[in-house]
């Protein structure tokens, strides 16, 4: 959404991102956009805030984004008749919440139809437009699909010489969806000198490294928590490794590929499918057997190539384009 009210034409929307957090927390370059913290720690408190600066601003069309804040959005919604709503949705919900259920209760399992009152729910791949139809009643007519775009253009990589350890990468959420496991057995299973970097942080940490000495492959192990040079570790790789169960849009899988690092990933519901192409950019496998075969494949990858796949598809032009159509075209609808 900063990308978005950064980029998107100053002169034909005025645009405002309201938060409702602090200032200090924030992660996202917001530079030339017009920003208004609310200062709340949850959504439910900074509700009432929001509601009164939709009633202070009239905006034509609220974009809100993530599941929690769209189901607010439909919620409050019927009570400013002259704005429409935009819901932008993050994951493949109805998996994600499988995962999610399994931890937690949350008041939100209590309502049904979740979306209703949104004038637009906005996915941002195939498989996550199907699963709002299929699974949360969301009529096929309100789905509009856009993709997470690239939002910069790091230096690519060389083509390096094949050396004797091959070197992996993930980045992403430790968690169960995200199948850490599941790559650490197949890993184990290779024959041949082998560093694995993993950058993130979350709940599955431990487990992640008693499999790793469980599998005697501890030593193998970069680990990383946080980092803002992600682009540099994705050029010094020669795989990015995908293991998810399930994808809402893979952000860290699409930057490998704009770096020019080839990526491996299963075949899963969400955008992952959208961005792997076989033989051009990676392989998208279908199960474990043939992950392990694709990790002893050594062909030389041409990383503008790699480049060239995902740019022609992603673009910040392209993306924000698709943005200013979708807005405008849900600003007309208004009485």
């Amino acid at each position: 959404m900063s990308f978005v009210s950064r980029n998107i034409n100053k002169e034909k929307f005025n645009t405002t991102l309201l938060i409702a957090g602090s200032s200090i927390d924030t992660a996202y370059d917001i530079s030339g956009v017009k920003v208004i913290y609310l200062n709340k720690t949850r959504l439910l408190t900074a509700l009432p805030s929001i509601m009164q600066h939709i009633r202070k601003l009239k905006p034509q069309v609220v974009i809100s984004s993530i599941s929690h804040t769209n189901l607010a959005m439909s919620m409050i919604s019927p009570l400013f008749k002259k704005t429409k709503f935009i819901g932008r949705e993050a994951t493949i919900l109805s998996e994600n919440n499988k995962e999610a259920n399994s931890r937690r209760w949350s008041p939100i399992h209590l309502v049904s139809n979740k979306f209703k009152n949104l004038d637009v729910l906005l996915c941002q791949s195939k498989d996550m437009a199907e699963d709002m139809i299929l699974n949360y009643q969301v009529p096929k007519e309100k789905i509009s699909i856009i993709n997470n775009p690239i939002s910069n253009l790091p230096p690519i990589k060389t083509i390096s010489k094949t050396t004797k350890t091959k070197k992996f990468i993930t980045v992403g959420r430790l968690s169960e969806v995200k199948g850490h496991l599941r790559l650490l057995e197949i890993l184990a299973q290779l024959n041949y000198p082998f560093k694995y970097t993993i950058i993130g942080e979350g709940e599955y940490k431990n487990l992640i490294f008693e499999k790793a000495k469980e599998l005697s492959i501890l030593d193998n192990i970069e680990y990383i928590p946080f980092t803002n040079e992600v682009n540099a570790y994705l050029s010094k790789n020669d795989m990015f490794l995908q293991g998810s169960f399930v994808e809402g849009f893979p952000n860290a899988l699409l930057e490998s590929c704009v770096v020019g690092t080839p990526v491996i990933a299963f075949n899963v519901p969400g955008g992952t499918r959208e961005i792997v192409e076989n033989n051009v950019n990676g392989f998208l496998v279908e199960n474990e057997i043939e992950f392990l075969q694709k990790l002893s494949d050594n062909r030389i990858w041409n990383p503008k190539e790699i480049r060239e796949s995902v740019y022609k598809k992603f673009n910040e032009g392209k993306i924000i384009k698709q943005y200013e159509d979708l807005i405008t075209k849900t600003a007309k609808q208004i009485s």
